[in-house]
């Protein structure tokens, strides 16, 4: 009997990392999206941070040494750090498109971004450091609750195009441990302007030589999964180009699953110093989080290739801004009618930062909409556009900033929502 009520017990403890842990919004809200197309809605759909295959596929000559890899029969385990041809390759291309000279043994290739930077919080990180990051951004608040972080997050302006300034981290690096910045920047699709960068890491350097010899430094994780794609004069700034003596404490996270439209393709990369590389290579192999052996050596091949990389990422980023530019011209013109909306000018990445302001506003049916969730779901269950709040990505509840992701868009379907989101706009009053 005793044995049986235990069985039957469904709540029994569990660690508190986990328990405490929140859930993705983005998930959530892909959730109800599903939901809807399952019953029959028609969903414009731009919350996820992925591309549809059919309208942008991988590379060409990737796909084919793909399946050349897998014919070879190269199924087995890869090197825990990434088979050396990949290093190789990746070092090479780092060094030619961005002018960083890292040796192979200063990469570690995973099965993507995720555990790469997984991996990075719980080697520098030690339960109660202090991390320091702004929002909007992608994942950070999780991964200092799963490495047992103080997370201090810096809340961002559009003014500022949600980039944070020298000015708004100053006075929270003193006793910190990690600074983790991406651009560009998941989920705005906006960049550090060069200036901008170096006044940041400047701050970082002087925290550096301001501490005892021998003490914890100030790390720096930059994010730089997008830097590829940017758009027009916009160019991407890193931090070791820029201040060269940061070198020792900065750790760079990329791979081609943005670049390339491969997020399913699972081969990302680190690299900075090779002692804290290592370090992750260690956690790494525990996890088993390598990317899988085919699709290294065709990577290892394919970013050999200058002319093919060239061409696809002269197509890609083609037809990423036409969508970008498409929807803010589309916003744009509804804020010319004086409708409350918003948005940034593309500058990078697959993403539009626009603004949805109903709160106040009451529907047809009576509701007033009281909050930015409100507003979510009335332009879902109205307009049938799908599109990310900022407070998934740790901004105020009451932000009334948005996501929009266009990998899953086509040319031809941007007036008609802009359209759809018009006509549930002017279908609302004022309270």
């Amino acid at each position: 009997m005793e044995r049986e009520s235990l069985t039957e017990q469904i709540d029994l403890p569990i660690s508190h990392m986990a328990k405490t842990l929140q859930g993705s919004e983005i998930i959530k809200l892909a959730g109800e999206i599903n939901e809807k197309i399952r019953k029959g809605n028609h969903i414009y759909n731009f919350t996820i941070g992925d591309f549809d295959p059919d309208i942008f596929p991988i590379p060409e000559l990737l796909r084919d040494e793909i399946i050349q890899a897998y014919n070879d029969n190269e199924t087995n385990y890869p090197a825990a750090n990434g088979i050396a041809p990949l290093r190789e390759s990746i070092a090479e291309f780092i060094r030619k498109r961005q002018g960083l000279s890292y040796t192979p043994n200063e990469f570690l290739v995973a099965s993507g971004a995720r555990p790469l930077i997984y991996a990075a919080f719980l080697t520098l990180i030690d339960p109660g450091d202090t991390v320091v990051f702004p929002v909007p951004s992608w994942n950070n608040n999780h991964y200092s609750h799963l490495s047992g972080a103080k997370a201090v997050m810096i809340q961002t302006t559009p003014e500022n195009n949600f980039m944070p300034t020298a000015d708004e981290l100053r006075e929270h690096l003193s006793g910190a441990n990690l600074l983790a910045l991406c651009s560009p920047l998941n989920p705005t699709g906006t960049t550090f302007t060069q200036e901008g960068l170096l006044q940041i890491c400047q701050l970082v350097l002087e925290e550096n030589l301001r501490r005892p010899v021998g003490s914890k430094p100030l790390y720096l994780l930059y994010d730089q999964i997008y830097w590829a794609l940017t758009f027009g004069s916009t160019k991407h700034a890193d931090p070791v180009s820029l201040v060269p003596e940061l070198r020792p404490y900065t750790i760079f996270i990329d791979g081609i699953s943005k670049s390339f439209a491969a997020t399913g393709v699972r081969v990302g990369w680190a690299f900075g110093p090779s002692f804290i590389i290592d370090r992750m290579k260690s956690i790494l192999g525990h996890v088993g989080a390598w990317a899988p052996k085919a699709e290294q050596v065709a990577t290892a091949v394919y970013l050999k290739n200058d002319e093919q990389v060239d061409a696809y990422l002269v197509l890609l980023k083609e037809r990423l801004l036409k969508r970008l530019q498409g929807f803010y011209e589309g916003f744009s013109s509804l804020k010319n009618e004086g409708l409350p909306v918003d948005a940034v000018a593309p500058q990078a990445a697959i993403y539009l930062t626009v603004k949805i302001d109903l709160k106040g506003k009451r529907t047809q049916e009576g509701t007033v909409l009281s909050s930015t969730s409100d507003t979510t779901q009335y332009i879902l269950n109205d307009a049938g556009v799908a599109i990310v709040p900022f407070y998934a990505f740790g901004s105020p509840e009451d932000s009334t900033w948005y996501r929009l992701s266009v990998g899953t868009a086509t040319s031809q379907e941007i007036p008609d929502v802009i359209h759809a989101i018009r006509t549930s706009i002017l279908k609302l009053s004022n309270v």
